[in-house]
């Protein structure tokens, strides 16, 4: 049996456990049955779920993380163990890395890995349209976002401090052409730009719904990867801010989210909302499976097929290693 992600999203259902296998049950029906052996996570996502101490001692013990959605897919919880973090030395050089050169080396990486990656998911719904009007611009506007890529090697300074302003401009100049052409293959006239909290209209709520799952995701792999998730590089350090967690999600974002929700919405799927904006069960469902699908999708990476799940662990690891001095780091760059 391959490892599965187990995503809990009906009110009322409760998870236990039952000899070494997490057991879900409605009702006091049993609904599904799986070893802790064969989980790499579990997600709950609604209301009205209630989890056993035997569960999460079950979860902790095998290493499986819980983390907790809420109906807008912002996560505000996370059950890890804390014997799973890496040694101290990892964290001592994180907080040494803001002010040097390592810091800004990072920076530059992860805005680099997210403006070619949003190049390269442009090309792969060019390449589906090459018989469609679209197919040229698509092409030119990709050419001109990677132009933007190459231009963060070129930012210079001693801090972060120094280049956030121009790495944040960078970025920002990619996403405006990458969101106009993402928009239009996906709701066409419905999209009128990127928007976060509170979003309503369709693409924006599926998009804010699968970063949340994607940043459990990459806040579980920099906890085991013995990192300080509110210490990052690029986004500023507030308090309650996962800074570390928003940098590397910067890079997973177009190749883990918004390809399988544009591919999603591009077929004339279109989520239902409730009356306060936030989608349905049924919908955020949908839309779970998804990403979680995608999540599970291979990769080309150090030469090999790899999950992109298993990718976003390898990143995190890598990250530690180079403020270690063990090892370089790379954005990850997904094909198209």
């Amino acid at each position: 049996m391959n490892k599965m992600h187990l995503f809990v999203s009906e009110y009322g259902q409760f998870i236990g456990k039952k000899s070494e296998r997490l057991v879900v049950s409605s009702k006091g029906k049993v609904v599904q049955e799986i070893p802790f052996r064969d989980l790499t996570q579990v997600t709950i996502a609604s209301r009205g779920v209630s989890i056993s101490t035997d569960a999460i001692e079950g979860c902790i013990e095998f290493g499986v993380p819980v983390n907790f959605l809420s109906f807008n897919g912002k996560p505000y919880a996370m059950l890890i163990s804390p014997v799973l973090n890496a040694t101290v030395t990892t964290r001592r050089e994180q907080l040494k890395a803001y002010d040097d050169e390592r810091g800004v080396y990072l920076a530059k990486a992860f805005v680099a890995g997210k403006i070619g990656n949003q190049a390269n998911l442009v090309k792969y719904f060019a390449k589906h349209r090459k018989e469609k009007d679209i197919y040229p611009t698509l092409m030119a506007n990709a050419r001109e976002i990677e132009d933007l890529k190459n231009q963060v090697d070129a930012v210079e300074g001693s801090t972060v401090n120094d280049v956030r302003p121009y790495l944040m401009n960078l970025e920002g100049r990619a996403a405006a052409i990458y969101w106009q052409d993402i928009g239009e293959i996906a709701v066409g006239e419905e999209f009128n730009g990127r928007k976060h909290r509170g979003a309503q209209d369709p693409f924006n709520a599926c998009l804010n719904y699968g970063y949340g799952i994607l940043y459990n995701q990459v806040w579980g792999a920099i906890l085991l990867a013995g990192l300080e998730p509110f210490a990052g590089f690029l986004h500023v350090d507030r308090p309650g801010k996962p800074s570390l967690v928003l940098d590397m999600v910067e890079e997973f974002r177009p190749a883990a989210v918004d390809r399988p929700i544009v591919a999603l919405l591009s077929r004339g799927w279109r989520p239902k909302l409730e009356e306060d904006g936030g989608m349905t069960r049924e919908s955020r469902r949908e839309v779970a499976d998804a990403v979680l699908t995608r999540l599970d999708g291979k990769e080309r990476y150090d030469g090999e097929k790899r999950s992109i799940k298993h990718i976003i662990v390898s990143q995190a690891r890598r990250v530690a290693a180079y403020l270690r001095g063990e090892r370089n780091y790379s954005a990850f760059v997904s094909s198209w």
